[in-house]
């Protein structure tokens, strides 16, 4: 078994949600600015790309040194060990970031990396012509910052927020990978009433239906790493056979989503049912000022309008009042709303227990929460 440096990237913001995943999943982690480090083994790479909720993606660190001219990049590249990695055929672009770095042409340096990859694999395969690219993609990426080199290769493809099933969307959808943050950073559990009255296109509440279940987010997708025959097709039978083991598709839910726009609620259904999830979750049509309920104890998470289009805030302000008075009576339930409102609280009529900064794209939000004081008993 190798043992790898794996690097889970995050949002900012959901750093310590990504590192108490890896930490549940049974590795110890280091947890950064973007990204959450860990040492690991090639399973290990399946397992976090199949079970992490929040992260964006899966990275195996190949090196990482100080490069502050071309022919120390090329060199220090060329020196690692590409061939236990890279098969002969192996597909591998090269894309590249700089941020305060001496190297500041991504092109160039892209170009130096690729290079220096190529002459190690010519001397590892004992090979002098082209290399025929046409088998699995490794894709490399060199990232510099502060004349740091961080190389790695991409064990995920696409984002990890791209679970399979999303086969419509609205104007401004949520990423999964924050829908899923948004749920887990409640005290929401499988056995209490879930509802998300702005669900548009039902991203959050196919998170909290994945989560209820305990079904890993990764299960109805493909990853980039399953053709790596370093790691294998047994290991990831393996983590997938984990997947099934461990998801409870017996445990009953009560989650309802509403949108005011019917083709949103429309789009939910179908993507709720893309995911095998449409008998799980409840859509309706309605506006939050609507909502009511008998149930207790139970959790309200939303991504509601922010209101930062023209001629849309006087709006989203006074559907905030209305939403402030429709869950009022609601005593026993905890409501969690994200927007980038600043007055959001003064318009909703209550401060929040708790406020947490997130960002929703590039939109720096906040995470307004306010926690019941009433706990359910412990038969509830």
């Amino acid at each position: 078994m190798k043992k790898l440096s794996l690097i889970a990237t995050s949002a900012m913001g959901l750093e310590a949600i990504v590192g108490k995943e890896v930490k549940d999943l049974g590795y110890e982690c280091k947890i950064e600015n973007g990204k959450v480090t860990f040492e690991a083994d090639e399973l290990a790479v399946c397992r976090a790309n199949l079970w992490l909720r929040t992260a964006d993606r899966i990275k195996i660190k190949i090196g990482e040194f100080k490069a502050k001219t071309f022919d120390e990049l090329f060199e220090k590249t060329k020196a690692l060990n590409w061939g236990d990695f890279l098969p002969e055929n192996a597909e591998f672009p090269v894309i590249g970031k700089s941020v305060k770095s001496t190297l500041a042409s991504v092109p160039d340096c892209q170009a130096i990396v690729k290079k220096a990859v190529v002459e190690k694999l010519k001397t590892h395969y004992k090979k002098t012509g082209w290399f025929s690219e046409d088998g699995p993609l490794y894709r490399i990426e060199v990232a510099l910052l502060k004349d740091i080199a961080t190389i790695t290769l991409d064990a995920s493809g696409s984002g990890l927020h791209k679970r399979g099933f999303r086969i419509n969307q609205g104007g401004a959808p949520i990423k999964e990978t924050l829908a899923a943050a948004l749920v887990l950073l409640t005290r929401w559990t499988p056995d209490r009433p879930f509802v998300d009255p702005f669900c548009g296109s039902g991203t959050i509440p196919i998170e909290a239906a994945l989560i209820g279940q305990n079904i890993a987010p990764g299960f109805n997708r493909e990853f980039t790493s399953e053709k790596w025959d370093w790691i294998g097709k047994d290991k990831w039978d393996l983590a997938r056979q984990e997947v099934e083991d461990k998801a409870k598709y017996d445990q009953p839910l009560d989650i309802q989503g509403s949108d005011i726009d019917h083709r949103m609620v429309q789009i939910a259904e179908a993507n709720a049912e893309e995911a095998g999830l449409r008998e799980l979750i409840t859509f309706k049509q309605m506006q939050v000022r609507d909502f009511t309920t008998t149930k207790e104890y139970g959790v309200i998470v939303g991504n509601p309008p922010y209101g930062e289009r023209l001629g849309e805030k006087n709006a989203v302000e006074q559907m905030y009042k209305e939403m402030g008075q429709a869950f009022a009576p609601l005593d026993t339930w905890s409501i969690y709303m994200l927007t980038s409102n600043e007055n959001f609280e003064q318009f909703y009529g209550k401060p929040a227990t708790k406020k947490r900064k997130l960002f929703n794209g590039f939109i720096r939000t906040d995470y307004y929460q306010y926690w019941s004081s009433k706990r359910p008993p412990r038969n509830q």
